[in-house]
């Protein structure tokens, strides 16, 4: 035994309190709840069947019917709010993704429909314009690069659209510089004050997206790998992750993300420490993917999503957007 615990052992015995389940929960130091999270849904058009998403096993692409009835299991089970992104037909794209701003899109509709039927659940929209683009990037390109002013017109387009439609959340996911001012001025102009802005403040140009792209269908532009490095952030940086923040703070954002989770726990918790704000972190479409991979062959246990959960929970996220939010609330409902 070392000197330095002389003193202390064996008076101090910290695995008293990990004896029993009861006291476990007592001193436990952070919760996790279904109320912590967000869950991410694909939408497609139509009225068919479900589609598998190839590279996210057990995630599939819903029709606006077929999200009703999973949004309610969701409400059901506590989960306060879902995102919404759509699977865009490619005859509506478009190099500069004016389908953005149409009204009648598939978001749009699919954000009335679930106003309609679950009027106090939480819907959040993704405002960026890969959805909808030729060209699978977030803005429009002029010279072969996003340009960023022009974007953020279009941008503050497809805002004042999912408004209208009754968005509650705004969900910048672009990184054009000077969005986030630009969208509060647009959608307190236009009398949508309560609408919040989550705030896609420090968004890593990562390799981890690469299913999310196959879900939407912006994978690929002119048949190479999307390359998103000039307005995504570069993964070997963290103060600037601050400035970012700080920025969008600022000119106007309710809530701030963090994406992806898992590889940049670090910068969740220096933006927590620093600003103090509403916190969130994307556990996005690569990582579920590792995980449900391995889970499903085996290699690791299941008890692993609300272990990854939980380290976001304790790296100072207030919540966090999941693909396994469904399966996540079940496990909390049944201990």
């Amino acid at each position: 035994m070392s000197s330095s615990f002389l003193g202390a052992y064996p008076r101090t015995r910290l695995r008293r309190n990990r004896r029993d389940d009861w006291s476990r929960r007592l001193v436990a130091e952070n919760v996790l709840t279904a109320g912590d999270l967000i869950w991410p849904v694909f939408v497609q058009p139509g009225d068919g069947q479900r589609q598998p998403i190839a590279a996210m096993p057990g995630v599939e692409r819903l029709t606006i019917a077929q999200l009703i009835d999973a949004a309610g299991e969701a409400q059901a089970l506590g989960i306060p709010c879902i995102a919404l992104f759509p699977a865009t037909e490619p005859a509506l794209k478009t190099e500069d993704g004016r389908e953005a701003w149409n009204e009648g899109n598939l978001i749009c509709e699919s954000v009335r429909a679930l106003k309609r039927h679950l009027p106090d659940l939480g819907v959040l929209c993704d405002v960026a314009l890969d959805p909808y683009t030729t060209h699978g990037h977030d803005g429009i390109l002029v010279e072969g690069h996003v340009a960023n002013d022009v974007t953020v017109e279009a941008l503050v387009r497809q805002t004042l659209a999912q408004a209208r439609a009754g968005c509650d959340v705004i969900a910048p996911s672009d990184m054009m510089d000077g969005r986030i001012g630009a969208i509060r001025d647009a959608l307190d102009a236009a009398g949508f004050e309560h609408v919040r802005i989550m705030s896609y403040a420090a968004k890593y140009a990562s390799a981890f997206y690469g299913p999310f792209r196959e879900a939407i269908g912006s994978k690929r532009t002119s048949n190479r790998p999307l390359d998103k490095r000039g307005y995504q952030m570069d993964p070997a940086n963290s103060e600037e992750a601050l400035r970012e923040v700080a920025f969008d703070l600022e000119e106007g954002a309710d809530m701030i993300m963090v994406k992806p989770g898992l590889p940049y726990l670090d910068i969740i918790r220096r933006v927590k420490d620093r600003f103090h704000v509403p916190t969130y972190a994307y556990q996005v479409s690569g990582e579920y993917a590792m995980l449900r991979g391995a889970m499903d062959n085996g290699w690791l246990d299941e008890r692993v999503v609300l272990e990854s959960l939980m380290g976001f929970k304790r790296a100072g996220a207030d919540g966090v957007l999941t693909y396994f939010a469904i399966e996540a609330a079940k496990r909390l409902k049944a201990g």
